[in-house]
C-alpha cells in the first residue's frame, strides 16, 4: 500500500465498484510500478482477491522515480474520486512537498484543482519550511519563470506637492508621445517607400471574381497620439479618392462579375462609393464576428463588413449553397482576414478566374495583385 496515498473508499463506493467488478469485471488496469507496487488500483485487487480472482488486466510504468510514481498515483485517483476540501488540501500539501519546483498552475491542472487553492497551500508550506521558497517554477510547457510577480508601488505625495507632479507627469507623458510618434513617422514612411517600389502594373485581363481589403486610410483625432494603432504601422495605405482612382482603372468597366469588399463600420459609405465608381451595385453582405472588441467613437467594434457587389449577369449561389452571413472566429494579427471568407467564396465560385486585391500573403487557386505579392 506504498502508494494508496488517497483516503480508502467509502462503504458505498467500495460495494459500487464490488458490483461492477462482479458483473463486468476490471474495465482499468492496476498499474504498477516495475518493482511490483501498485500504483493505481489497490481497492479493484482487493476485490479480485476476496472474490478468488488471480488475474486482471495489468499496465507497468518503467524508470519513474518516488516522487514521479506518487504523482502519478495522485493524478489517476483524482479525477474519479469525491474528495472533501480537507482531503483536497491533504493531496496538495503531499503534491508541494514531492514537487515544489513545479508552479501552483500546473500542480492545479495535474490533480483538478483551483491554482488558488494550491497557492495558498503553498504560501502555508512555505511559511513553516516544509518546502523550498524558491525564486523559478516550472510551468506545465516545462519553462521556468519567476515564482512571483513582482508587486508595483508608487507613493501619493501630499497634497501640497500634486500640482507640481501633475505637470512633470502631463511633461513626461507628452515627452513620450513626442517620441513614439516621430518613430511612427519613420516606420509609416519606409513602408510606403517599399510598397511604392514594388506595386504591381495593371491587368492583363478582366475576372469574374474579386476579393478585395483595401488598405483605408482613417481619420484620427490626433496626428500625434491617435495612429498607434493605425494601418500606416503595417502597410501603405490610401485615401478614399486614390482607391477608387486605382480601382476604376483596374477591375472598372461592364463586364460581367461580383465583387467581395472589406470595409469597417466608420469606412461603410467608402466602400460602397468604391464599388458604385467600378460598375458595382450593393447586394449583400457578410459579417465577420471578431470575438473581441475594438475601439471606435460611437460604439466599441467587434465585426467588420464584407461588402458583396455584383455587375451585369453574374450568378447569384445556388439555393442551399449560401453561408449563413455571420461568421464568428477570433481575430488574428492587425488586418489578417479569416481563410473562411475566401474558402466560402471558392466553394461558390469554384474552377473560375479569381483575383484578390491588395493581397498580402497569395493563395493557392487565385492570383494576386498587391504591394507585398512579390515578397
Amino acid at each position: 500500500m506504498k502508494y494508496q496515498l488517497l483516503p480508502p473508499l467509502s462503504t458505498e463506493d467500495y460495494a459500487a465498484l464490488e458490483a461492477s467488478i462482479v458483473e463486468h469485471g476490471v474495465l482499468v488496469p492496476i498499474e504498477y510500478d516495475d518493482a511490483g507496487n501498485i500504483l493505481d488500483g489497490h481497492h479493484r485487487v482487493q476485490i479480485c482477491e476476496s472474490l478468488g480472482l488471480v488475474d486482471w488486466p495489468r499496465l507497468v510504468r518503467k524508470g519513474l522515480s518516488d516522487p514521479e510514481k506518487r504523482t502519478i498515483a495522485r493524478e489517476l485517483n483524482v479525477s474519479r474520486r469525491h474528495l472533501t476540501s480537507a482531503q483536497k488540501r491533504d493531496l496538495i500539501e503531499g503534491q508541494l512537498r514531492d514537487t515544489p519546483s513545479i508552479s501552483s498552475r500546473a500542480i492545479a491542472a495535474m490533480l483538478g484543482v483551483d491554482d488558488k487553492t494550491v497557492a495558498t497551500v503553498r504560501r502555508r508550506l512555505e511559511s513553516t519550511a516544509e518546502i523550498p521558497q524558491l525564486e523559478e517554477v516550472e510551468g506545465r510547457d516545462g519553462k521556468s519563470r519567476p515564482a512571483r510577480k513582482p508587486i508595483k508601488t508608487a507613493f501619493l505625495p501630499d497634497a501640497g506637492n500634486r500640482r507640481e507632479l501633475m505637470k512633470v507627469a502631463k511633461d513626461l507623458r507628452a515627452q513620450d508621445q513626442q517620441a513614439k510618434h516621430s518613430v511612427r513617422l519613420a516606420h509609416m514612411a519606409m513602408i510606403a517607400e517599399k510598397g511604392a517600389a514594388t506595386a504591381p502594373g495593371k491587368l492583363d485581363r478582366a475576372y469574374p471574381v474579386y476579393y478585395a481589403d483595401p488598405p483605408w486610410k482613417f481619420g484620427v483625432r490626433s496626428e500625434v497620439t491617435g495612429r498607434e494603432k493605425s494601418a500606416e504601422n503595417h502597410y501603405p495605405t490610401m485615401t478614399t479618392d486614390d482607391i477608387v482612382a486605382l480601382l476604376t482603372d483596374l477591375i472598372g468597366g461592364d463586364i460581367p462579375a461580383v465583387f467581395f469588399c472589406w470595409a469597417t463600420n466608420p469606412m461603410l459609405p467608402d466602400a460602397l462609393r468604391v464599388m458604385e465608381a467600378c460598375g458595382f451595385t450593393y447586394v449583400h453582405h457578410w459579417i465577420w464576428d471578431k470575438e473581441v472588441a475594438g475601439s471606435g467613437y460611437w460604439g466599441r467594434d467587434r465585426h467588420e463588413l464584407l461588402l458583396i457587389g455584383r455587375r451585369g449577369d453574374i450568378a447569384a449561389p445556388l439555393p442551399g449553397s449560401q453561408p449563413e452571413t455571420v461568421h464568428r472566429e477570433r481575430k488574428g494579427k492587425h488586418s489578417a482576414k479569416p481563410d473562411f471568407f475566401a474558402e466560402t467564396i471558392e466553394r461558390l465560385y469554384p474552377d473560375i478566374p479569381r483575383l484578390e486585391l491588395f493581397c498580402r500573403t497569395p493563395r493557392p487557386g487565385w492570383d494576386a495583385w498587391g504591394f507585398e505579392v512579390a515578397e
